[in-house]
């Protein structure tokens, strides 16, 4: 093994909300002091309680992908695990999320957009 992986890193137009909204979404603490990062408005973090650590950076010029678009391409995207997929798409949407793909049923997993157009997917555990 060469590295582990820190965090993973989001560029947004505005880091608090978008912290906040994968808070609400996966639970953890905003903004937890850690050596690592200084935080400022233009970075915030989020410490899920799993471990995983997520970071919001600003980006002055943030230009959202647009999903399947190959010109404004995806970028990476969250692969979320879940139990019940209505209860948990309700949830997302509730949040701020956008549904881009529901998928057949029998698929298993549905593509979203986080409020600054990050696809992500809730998938069926």
């Amino acid at each position: 093994m060469i590295a582990k992986l820190q965090c993973v890193v989001l560029d947004c137009a505005d880091v608090l909300p978008l912290a906040r909204f994968y808070r609400s979404l996966l639970g953890g603490e905003v903004n937890r002091p850690d050596p690592r990062w200084t935080l400022d408005d233009d970075w915030a973090t989020l410490h899920t309680d799993t471990g995983l650590v997520l970071a919001f950076q600003r980006a002055a010029d943030h230009r959202p992908p647009q999903w399947p678009d190959p010109a404004r391409p995806q970028q990476f995207h969250l692969d979320l695990g879940v139990a019940d997929l209505d209860q948990a798409q309700e949830g997302a949407l509730g949040l701020g999320a956008s549904l881009l793909d529901a998928g057949e049923q029998a698929r298993g997993w549905r593509v979203y957009a986080d409020p600054a157009g990050h696809p992500f997917c809730l998938v069926r555990e």
